[in-house]
């Protein structure tokens, strides 16, 4: 796979893309390896813009470059448009349909895979109805509920970010965290029933949480920390998820305010 662009990195003019362009796509390698390299810069230019999604800015370009790729295979030449304005959105989506599927959320495979269907099924509706469908009709054709249809296509959004700039009051530019504030005199994370929550669980339990879904261990560097195998904390992990789960139930949560309050 292609490696980072370097100083030397080669420059072609409009002209020798869409000639390595036309060869490419009549099957000559050279040629495609030739435009790959000419345009590592763009790609690179594009992974930029997502640096601070925590993930690997090398796996990110190799991914852009398989968009730069799709984009020499699928660019007609029929139009008079320079190639970057096609590029550039193929290579940002697939770059964002990585994260998305590799996102910083985690969830599980079956959630994941629900997600596919649902959108190869919205995409053979819109075919056939131009119309997209409405949750009831996806949830029948994929033979499953509403409420699964919802968690699916809900789980794996990116996460919006607290410092995300939102709009302009006045030339100063007004984050999601401002808005929190604004929602509250109290500091926006005190009424978070999670964190009274974890309160509850034994330090150990307690550190299985934080080295997990804080500083992002796998559960064999846990299970080195804390002395015992992997398999316990596995079990372990299952243990508190199922108990933060019954915590966080509804009637569970009004005793907590109500114990908050006193």
């Amino acid at each position: 796979m292609t490696s980072k662009p370097q100083a030397s990195s080669i420059l072609l003019t409009q002209e020798k893309m869409r000639e390595l362009i036309l060869q490419s796509q009549a099957g000559d390698a050279n040629a495609r390896k030739e435009m790959v390299e000419g345009n590592t810069r763009l790609v690179w230019s594009i992974v930029q813009r997502f640096a601070s999604r925590g993930a690997d800015l090398e796996d990110l370009f190799q991914i852009g470059c398989i968009g730069l790729m799709k984009s020499i295979d699928k660019f007609d030449l029929s139009y008079q448009v320079k190639f970057s304005t096609y590029a550039v959105p193929m290579i940002i989506g697939e770059i964002q349909r990585f994260l998305r599927d590799d996102g910083m959320v985690k969830v599980s495979r079956s959630i994941r895979e629900l997600n596919y269907k649902i959108r190869h099924a919205t995409d053979d509706f819109l075919k056939v109805n131009e119309r997209p469908p409405t949750m009831k009709e996806l949830a029948d054709l994929l033979e499953v509920t509403t409420d699964e249809i919802a968690m699916a296509s809900d789980a794996l959004r990116d996460p919006a970010s607290l410092h995300e700039q939102l709009f302009e009051s006045d030339g100063d530019p007004i984050t999601l965290m401002d808005q929190m504030r604004d929602a509250t005199s109290e500091r926006p994370f005190e009424h978070i029933p999670l964190r009274d929550i974890l309160t509850r669980l034994g330090k150990r339990e307690q550190s299985v949480i934080y080295l997990r879904y804080y500083l992002d261990c796998t559960q064999s560097e846990i299970a080195e920390r804390l002395g015992i195998s992997q398999v316990q904390v596995s079990r372990l992990e299952k243990r508190i998820l199922s108990q933060l789960k019954v915590w966080l139930a509804p009637g569970q949560l009004k005793g907590l305010e109500k114990a908050a309050k006193k």
